[in-house]
């Protein structure tokens, strides 16, 4: 079978990545690398032995498929640009700049009976793929995800950046339609929202809570899962989870905890996650979560078959971000009468942070324009 013959387009931090990890895949052939800076694309292709080219238009005839590892707001044009040549696509997260994009996006994908798939690594983590088969119909959520300020990725806010990820397998793993949401979030050093702490309630009766910032000083990337029978914990950093299963008589509500002798209690106190609530570590697989997304986009291609996050995925992922920036963006800071609203209420005395000295309904049209 010949090798699938892939391009990267954008050699940016991630892109260099992709553009590394493909050209030491046996089932791919990395035939080119794309990107406007010429010195930059020199560079990594000479890293990897790719053919650097400038425009994706040279793709055609050239490759079979392409990841696109550029900023958020050209993911659209360009995947729409090579998806009209036959070429499938691997968009990095976020699928696109707004719910209209990426819809425009999965049905042009649709027509043209390609692999639009979307970039949420998160799913491929071996800390996630240990625990998510004993995860099914979740009843509670708390993911966490905060790094310091990178300096990438400014042309987009933190529900975009690192928020999207968690948005992602929380409706993986819920399969369930968004019946609330609530939201804010300040913006602290860019003019976009770089703290959030959102809310989603589902018809499942599920519940999701959201922790995202990129100013944070103490990284983290965890979630906590509970369903009627387990919780799991999942640590995205270090790549593995571990599981509470409490036992029969805690889950039929019938541990007898007033009865207990003080004996019993100071036992318990010493024992309680391995006699009531038995903790355990699951084997995890040493794997690299980019590679392994690679491959399942080779998978889908030749199978003809939807990759594990499907353009459709992407999509509804963008839905929820664009809702929670909305809420962001309505959010009253000073009650329902004030006029400080959406990311940047933060105050510095009588100013705003933005440099306002006043918050008018012509500063809210601007704070709309630049959430997310």
């Amino acid at each position: 079978m010949s090798r699938l013959r892939l391009a990267v387009i954008g050699t940016g931090h991630l892109g260099r990545i992709h553009a590394r990890l493909a050209a030491a895949l046996d089932e791919v052939q990395l035939v080119a690398v794309v990107e406007s800076d010429p010195v930059l694309c020199q560079q990594v292709a000479r890293e990897t032995g790719a053919k650097p080219l400038r425009d994706c238009r040279d793709l055609f005839g050239q490759a079979d498929a392409a990841v696109i590892a550029t900023p958020t707001q050209s993911h659209f044009s360009i995947a729409r640009e090579l998806m009209q040549g036959g070429v499938h696509v691997l968009v990095e997260k976020p699928l696109a700049a707004s719910l209209e994009e990426a819809e425009g996006m999965v049905a042009l994908a649709r027509r043209q009976q390609l692999v639009l798939q979307v970039g949420h690594v998160e799913r491929f983590n071996p800390g996630l793929t240990a625990v998510r088969d004993k995860l099914s119909d979740p009843k509670f959520i708390e993911a966490r995800r905060c790094s310091s300020f990178t300096f990438r990725s400014t042309d987009i806010g933190v529900v975009y950046d690192l928020m999207i990820h968690d948005i992602d397998i929380v409706l993986s793993l819920v399969q369930s339609p968004v019946e609330q949401v609530d939201a804010l979030g300040v913006a602290v050093l860019s003019d976009r929202e770089d703290m959030v702490s959102a809310r989603l309630k589902f018809a499942s009766g599920c519940v999701a809570n959201f922790t995202a910032s990129r100013v944070s000083y103490a990284p983290e990337r965890s979630m906590q899962v509970f369903t009627d029978t387990c919780s799991a914990t999942i640590d995205f950093a270090a790549r593995r989870s571990f599981l509470v299963n409490p036992t029969a008589a805690v889950l039929q509500r019938k541990f007898p905890i007033e009865a207990l002798s003080q004996d019993q209690r100071d036992h318990l106190r010493e024992h309680l996650f391995s006699e009531v609530l038995p903790k355990r570590d699951l084997p995890v697989l040493d794997v690299n979560a980019i590679e392994q997304e690679q491959l399942d986009f080779a998978r889908a291609i030749r199978s003809a078959q939807s990759p594990l996050v499907s353009g459709s995925d992407g999509r509804d992922a963008v839905a929820v971000a664009e809702q929670i920036l909305e809420q962001i963006c309505d959010h009253s800071w000073d009650g329902a009468q004030g006029s400080r609203r959406g990311p940047l209420a933060m105050s510095r005395g009588d100013e705003a942070i933005s440099g306002d000295a006043s918050w008018s309904n012509d500063d809210t049209v601007i704070i709309r324009r630049k959430a997310g």
